[in-house]
């Protein structure tokens, strides 16, 4: 027990000794600075001195610039860039699926793999028991009449005039030749078919993108072609497809060849629709195709 009060003294007096740190010119050997030191003054300064340094270290690298310089750490400014691009990204993957339901919806009505259906009006049949009403309520007054003529005369036009009147434009012939059928909105045909010999060069009739490019059992080779200006165009019976799904167009650039494929076809010719913003239109209208 002694021995070990002994031992804590001494260690005691060994970081509480006093000595003194004297810095003197070499020349004259004058003393020009002295300090007087112990172990402890020593090891208690230093951890002080570490301790401020790490905190002011640590002020500088998160307020300051400075933290830019180090390797490994994100500028500010190119946080700012990842987040635009970011909430760019997520803005574009809505629109991609936007487009993607829209050529699933349109695609297989344009390739003529899927006709417009029938409304099923047993399903819109209501199963509610009939409601009493009153005859006298169902007599139509002056301005109902007048309204009701109003919209009568709008019926009486075609949709597809409204696509009509709005556009002015001319686009490249996706081939040359005599028309076989042309376009006949009372006979739902929506489309010129165009007589040519088999492996005539089909041209597309505006820079644009492909958003289909595949085999159909009732039109065989079709390719549709989305221009970005409301306009799509439709080539079927295609003998061979020269482009795909993706791919992006130039004007007059060959895109497919003429053929005679699908259970619909009645010989080597090209049905050639036009559409713009959802409205078939007369493609003679557009195009010079002698």
């Amino acid at each position: 027990m002694a021995k070990k009060r002994k031992n804590k003294k001494k260690f005691k007096e060994r970081i509480t000794n006093k000595f003194r740190l004297v810095v003197l010119n070499e020349d004259t050997f004058e003393e020009r600075l002295s300090f007087k030191l112990t172990i402890l003054n020593v090891f208690v300064f230093s951890g002080v001195f570490s301790i401020i340094l790490v905190v002011l270290t640590t002020i500088l690298i998160a307020y300051t610039p400075i933290r830019e310089y180090i390797p490994g750490y994100a500028s500010t400014q190119l946080k700012k860039d990842a987040s635009k691009l970011l909430f760019e990204t997520d803005s574009l993957k809505s629109r991609l699926k936007l487009l993607e339901n829209y050529t699933k919806v349109l695609v297989p009505i344009l390739s003529g793999e899927h006709p417009i259906s029938e409304v099923d009006f047993d399903s819109l049949k209501s199963n509610s028991k009939p409601t009493a009403i009153d005859e006298k309520k169902l007599n139509a007054s002056k301005s109902d009449s007048l309204f009701r003529e109003k919209i009568d005369r709008k019926d009486r036009f075609p949709l597809f005039d409204k696509a009509e009147k709005k556009i002015d434009k001319v686009f490249f012939a996706p081939i040359k030749g005599n028309i076989s059928q042309s376009f006949s909105d009372s006979d739902k045909h929506f489309a010129l078919d165009i007589v040519a010999t088999t492996g005539t060069p089909v041209k597309s009739i505006e820079d644009g993108r492909v958003i289909f490019s595949e085999w159909t059992t009732e039109t065989g080779y079709v390719l549709i072609i989305e221009h970005g200006t409301g306009f799509i165009s439709v080539y079927k019976h295609n003998g061979a497809l020269l482009k795909q799904q993706g791919d992006f167009v130039k004007s007059g650039e060959v895109i497919a060849t003429v053929g005679s494929t699908g259970e619909l076809t009645t010989g080597p010719h090209l049905h050639f629709e036009l559409w713009y913003n959802g409205y078939p239109v007369n493609p003679l209208n557009y195009i010079d195709f002698n």
